[in-house]
């Protein structure tokens, strides 16, 4: 794969005073590199949320197993997370056009593989190599802007860049429920081939290589084994936590093993030439700022988000495609907000954007806390609409924070602490409001049940109760009668909103940490050594 490759110099003269070199043609373009990173991430953007929606398609096709199932989903955060920030070094090394199109490259044919395979086990093996050639080019695409677009107008595109990623995820559902109900499960992988490909084809001819002049030309391969997995024992530990429970000796060991290991990485990476995360990178208060401000925005997130698609479709009886409908206020305020929240974040900077982002999403998430089986559709979307306008200026401003004040050569690496913050706060939101939720949902579900005057049921009844309770679905057996049903599905509705409400409300306090730790923020003290490689 050829390239045209440019070696830059970062400019040392003050923020202000370096004339963009003009471009001539299409490649390097700011604009139209911004378009062709865009649909390769939108692609895997996609992926993230719409294979949830063929899961039950696939079990069924394939006589998968329910474990077989959630390997089909964590296979893939797994290869993701564990492989973000070393894409993102690779990038770094070899350049961040090369990495983005081989990236493109096998997501695409990974996804096509899926589409052909006849066995539940090949599924999970082309989804962990979608997991990992996804995270080969998440991070390049964020390089390729930062090298491309000069600082004022790095925001702007940062801003598009997260439009897409929250259009394409919350879009995610309502996509995949059309495609599974009127094609075929096999059509939610086959899609991303004809998307591939138009991406390939524009990279190959807008996308210009831009190297810093001192970007790292040796791979610290023990920092990466450590890294490696010292993010799949704490990612792993998150995934089961709630099967195993959060006391067990497995859950406790593999949590025990990442503090472990991480431990063990920052020690080595002092004693290495060229190391994979320079810790002075952490030096950076901001940046260290934005990579918690990430994880928390991630927690109460995607945390969140989790239980609303349960209370949609289970609750309120909706289809996939009607919750997916549901949720638009959510994706268009995503939408309308990240481009204005670039614009703001240029001219006003990332503090107040932030801090007022953040407080949006706590009192979005409090809000959402009162929502009630009775709630009507203006009302979640008042709070769904409040949610997605204040994470809009998150999305942007925390990315630019960790980018920006990053060194150029390291732009890939921070990338993929932006990419790897967000998985992992992804999944720790998960794990952790979904404990909130069954220890809710398990503390009151038997006086609920004895205050419905229902028939009595025993220990092991309970517990298979519980387990359905807390997805939101009644725990109805076959041939009961219509009252006693009834009686039955508003018993476990209050329950299971009397859980979600207190995860909702785990989350606004979390969002309003997330606000305080907003504050340490600044503009990228880098950001001005990107590149300007050519006109806007």
């Amino acid at each position: 794969m050829t390239s045209q490759t440019t070696v830059e110099k970062a400019p040392r003269e003050p923020e202000g005073t370096r004339v963009p070199a003009p471009v001539k043609g299409l490649r390097g373009h700011p604009w139209l590199t911004l378009f062709a990173v865009a649909i390769g991430v939108m692609m895997v953007a996609l992926d993230g949320t719409i294979v949830a929606i063929a899961n039950p398609a696939i079990q069924q096709d394939l006589g998968a197993s329910l474990a077989d199932v959630q390997w089909i989903t964590n296979g893939y955060m797994l290869a993701l997370a564990v492989s973000l920030i070393t894409a993102g070094k690779l990038g770094d090394r070899f350049g961040h056009r090369q990495t983005f199109l081989i990236g493109i490259a096998g997501f695409a044919a990974a996804s096509a593989a899926i589409g052909l395979a006849d066995s539940v086990t090949l599924v999970i093996v082309f989804r962990v190599l979608q997991g990992l050639f996804g995270a080969l080019l998440m991070p390049a695409a964020l390089g390729l802007l930062r090298a491309t677009f000069p600082a004022e107008k790095l925001n702007m595109a940062i801003g598009i860049w997260g439009m897409v990623i929250g259009a394409s995820t919350a879009g995610g559902p309502i996509l995949g429920g059309v495609l599974v109900e009127h094609v075929s499960w096999q059509s939610v992988f086959f899609i991303n081939v004809p998307v591939g490909v138009l991406a390939l084809v524009f990279g190959l001819v807008i996308l210009r290589d831009h190297r810093a002049e001192n970007a790292p030309r040796s791979f610290d391969i023990g920092g990466i084994v450590l890294l490696s997995q010292a993010m799949f024992c704490l990612v792993w530990s998150l995934i089961k936590g709630s099967e195993w429970g959060w006391g067990d000796a497995r859950t406790l060991g593999f949590l025990g093993a990442a503090i472990v290991l991480f431990l063990v990485f920052a020690l080595s990476q002092k004693n290495v030439r060229e190391p994979l995360i320079p810790l002075a990178m952490f030096r950076s208060v901001p940046l260290s700022a934005g990579v918690v401000l990430m994880v928390l925005m991630a927690f109460a997130f995607m945390g969140g988000l989790f239980f609303v698609t349960f209370y949609l479709q289970n609750v309120h009886g909706m289809s996939p495609v009607d919750s997916g409908l549901h949720l638009l206020p959510l994706t268009g305020m995503m939408i309308v907000g990240s481009p204005l929240a670039g614009a703001a974040i240029t001219r006003f900077g990332p503090r107040v954007p932030l801090v007022g982002g953040m407080v949006s999403v706590a009192v979005a998430m409090f809000g959402m806390s009162q929502l009630t089986i009775g709630t009507g559709t203006l009302t979640m979307s008042l709070w769904f609409a409040l949610l997605g306008f204040g994470l809009a200026p998150v999305m942007v401003g925390a990315t630019e924070v960790i980018v920006g004040n990053a060194p150029l050569e390291l732009s890939g690496v921070a990338g993929g602490l932006q990419q790897a913050a967000m998985q992992v706060g992804g999944s720790l939101g998960t794990a952790v409001l979904g404990a909130v939720m069954a220890s809710r949902v398990d503390a009151r579900l038997e006086d609920n049940w004895k205050a419905a005057e229902l028939p009595p049921v025993n220990a092991e009844q309970l517990e298979q109760a519980s387990s359905a309770v807390k997805v939101g679905m009644p725990p109805v057996a076959p041939g009961t009668p219509p009252e006693v049903a009834a009686k039955i599905a508003g018993v476990a509705h209050d329950t299971f909103v009397s859980g979600m409400s207190s995860a909702f409300m785990v989350a606004g306090i979390v969002a309003v940490v997330a606000a305080l730790v907003a504050t340490l923020t600044k503009r990228g003290a880098n950001a001005e050594a990107g590149a300007g490689a050519g006109h806007i």
